[in-house]
């Protein structure tokens, strides 16, 4: 019997969901497009989105299940919701960086985290940072180290 995954995140997008999930899945390995529902004529005068439209784009990132809402303009990202990417070294560290920040906000990377090209927010860290972090001896010069940058150096903290 398959197992189910119970809880699913979903984005929503004005009009860009299947760009994204595209995006996405062409970044993180172990990624697919899923299911893509589209809007139909029924209900236009409410939703305004041409019949065709992607409404929904179900896929998977790292093995990981997500949905994709084409909603309209109502609602925006902010950065109270992230996404954490966990890395084991710096090369995966800056890949994963370079890549999610292609077209992001500038102004609202620090501390590991920044803004992609549809507004979403990533935080790209080494996977030892919580180890870091809850050694008492360390945690206090890991974070002053820490609050200096934009992009994590694993080294720097490290030596921290």
């Amino acid at each position: 019997m398959a197992t189910i995954q119970r809880i699913t995140p979903s984005f929503w997008f004005d009009k860009q969901a299947e760009e994204a999930a595209k995006y996405y899945t062409s970044i993180f390995p172990n990624s697919s497009l899923g299911r893509i529902s589209r809007y139909g004529k029924e209900g236009f005068e409410i939703h305004q989105m041409p019949a065709g439209t992607v409404l929904t784009i179900d896929f998977t990132l790292d093995g990981q299940k997500f949905s994709a809402l084409n909603g309209g303009p109502l609602f925006k990202f902010n950065e109270s919701i992230s996404f954490i990417v966990s890395c084991k070294d710096q090369q995966e560290l800056d890949y994963y960086w370079d890549r999610l920040k292609e077209g992001g906000d500038e102004k609202s990377q620090q501390c590991g985290w920044l803004k992609d090209k549809f507004g979403v927010s990533w935080q790209v860290i080494p996977a030892i940072l919580p180890q870091l972090m809850d050694d008492p001896s360390r945690s206090g010069r890991v974070m002053t180290a820490l609050l200096k940058m934009k992009k994590l150096d694993i080294k720097q903290l490290q030596e921290a």
